[in-house]
């Protein structure tokens, strides 16, 4: 059945997922955004139709109302400065409010497990919400969940950072609470299958995955599936909440104004009382997702997301952890890169020759010591070395050798994306690509990747990081000065 749907929180990590499960199940769907530009680049732009404004403004929620079946109040106010849970509460009773004068026929809400009886501020401030909704008048499903796992939900990526940089650590004794994690992917199909539940529904459901564990359980359930040793941790009672979101502030990119609520939640048991979700959204054939199957999901993107700015598989069902252009920075764990684009007078034919023969016989354009070294000591670890060479001193296809890098893709004339295949603790990729612009100006542009595994990727990371002006820099400077002196010599 087709419903016109109002989604609210579009720039926000379950939001942003949401509307394209809402648009592939044939709803109707508007959002409302306080900056329209921040989602002009999602794939899904032009299939909505979106409202300016904020939720706490009567005037702008009542335009965006108009002829809605199902209202999504997908906003929160973790990490605003002031007193978030007076400003949660004041707009919820605004959304209920336009909710109800609207003739809006849903509401639902995505908040969190609230059954300990000692509640966080964040988490009461959540329960709080879902109580206002609940009595507005509109019947409103309010979904309560744990933790969220895929790649950019604000736990997962705390939990990621501490496990992947962390190989021992001292922590507080909230390791020990019991969680009942949940996939995205189940969240995001409890939310699309509300949309058309009974009308006269007006209750919480908990909503959890297969699996209850503790934090310490879920950092080395995380350390297991990323490939990482087994964490040593060592729970004590000194670190008070305050300092364990200083500490997460320092070991993590998450802001301390985030982590601080976070970890408070931390504190209490989030584990289902009740599974009558299960009687109006019955379970998938297959199970829901356990904890190892989600982590795997969300790091499986890590490739795709590292070497590619494609946007659009996010529209598609079976992709909620593809990164979308609204996740914050530090969204999608550690990515190091050194990027460097220039100019050049070259033609783009002569500069796509150059790159395309690069490697082997022909080298790397750049300090061949530091290449031979690098080599060598990859060697020495059990690499392949710079000795494989490469089939053909000329052309390149997808998947063929090239040193101690397999060809990931060959865009003829446009993009060689290499995949390194030597010793080293991480992924990595070097793009190399021609760009011609509107006006027919050429432009050189060269990208390397790096997705640290663990402590010692860091490390590494770091340690060859001042050579990177003398191998990067240099590679820019003589393949761009190649292909102007075949450019010469073809002129001739």
């Amino acid at each position: 059945m087709r419903k016109v749907c109002l989604v609210t929180g579009a720039t926000g990590y379950v939001g942003g997922r949401l509307v394209p499960h809402l648009l592939a199940a044939g709803h109707e769907v508007r959002v409302l955004v306080r900056h329209p530009e921040r989602v002009s680049q999602m794939p899904w732009a032009d299939k909505v139709k979106i409202y300016a404004g904020d939720a706490n403004d009567a005037s702008s929620l009542s335009t965006a109302m108009q002829g809605v079946d199902v209202a999504y109040y997908m906003i929160h106010s973790i990490g605003s400065i002031g007193d978030f849970e007076k400003l949660e509460r004041e707009t919820a009773m605004t959304f209920a409010s336009c909710a109800k004068a609207a003739d809006v026929k849903r509401i639902i809400y995505l908040g969190g497990l609230q059954n300990d009886p000692k509640l966080s501020k964040h988490l009461r401030s959540r329960a709080a919400v879902g109580d206002i909704l609940l009595k507005s008048g509109v019947p409103t499903i309010a979904f309560g969940a744990a933790v969220i796992l895929g790649s950019g939900s604000l736990s997962f990526e705390m939990l990621r950072y501490l496990t992947e940089r962390l190989p021992a650590m001292i922590t507080p004794r909230w390791v020990r609470t019991r969680i009942q994690p949940i996939a995205v992917r189940d969240v995001l199909r409890y939310l699309t299958a509300a949309a058309v539940l009974e009308p006269e529904l007006n209750r919480t459901f908990d909503i959890g995955g297969p699996d209850v564990l503790s934090y310490e359980e879920m950092m080395q359930g995380y350390a297991k599936v990323a490939g990482l040793r087994k964490r040593i941790i060592l729970p004590i009672n000194l670190l008070s909440p305050y300092l364990s979101a200083r500490w997460i502030g320092l070991v993590t990119p998450v802001p301390k104004a985030i982590a601080r609520p976070l970890v408070d939640s931390l504190k209490s048991e989030v584990v289902c009382v009740e599974d009558d979700i299960k009687k109006y959204i019955p379970d998938p054939p297959e199970g829901l997702i356990n904890f190892e199957d989600a982590v795997g999901l969300a790091l499986q993107r890590i490739r795709e997301a590292a070497v590619t700015t494609r946007w659009s598989s996010a529209s598609l069902p079976g992709a909620p952890s593809d990164p979308l252009p609204t996740d914050p920075d530090w969204a999608g764990g550690s990515l190091y890169i050194d990027e460097r684009e220039v100019p050049t007078d070259a033609s783009a034919e002569s500069l796509w020759q150059v790159i395309e023969q690069i490697g082997g016989e022909n080298g790397w354009y750049s300090f061949p010591l530091a290449w031979e070294t690098r080599g060598l000591l990859d060697r020495i670890f059990g690499g392949p070395g710079l000795r494989r060479g490469r089939r053909d001193p000329y052309k390149l296809v997808a998947g063929e050798a090239v040193d101690f890098w397999r060809v990931e893709e060959c865009d003829q004339g446009h993009l060689l994306r290499l995949r390194a295949e030597m010793h080293l603790p991480g992924l990595a990729w070097l793009e190399l690509e021609v760009k011609t612009e509107t006006d027919g100006a050429v432009k050189y542009h060269q990208r390397a990747i790096y997705h640290p595994k663990g402590l010692a990727g860091h490390i590494y990371w770091w340690s060859v990081w001042p050579f990177h002006g003398i191998v990067f820099g240099s590679m820019v400077k003589n393949i761009t000065a190649a292909a102007l002196e075949l450019d010469r010599t073809r002129s001739k």
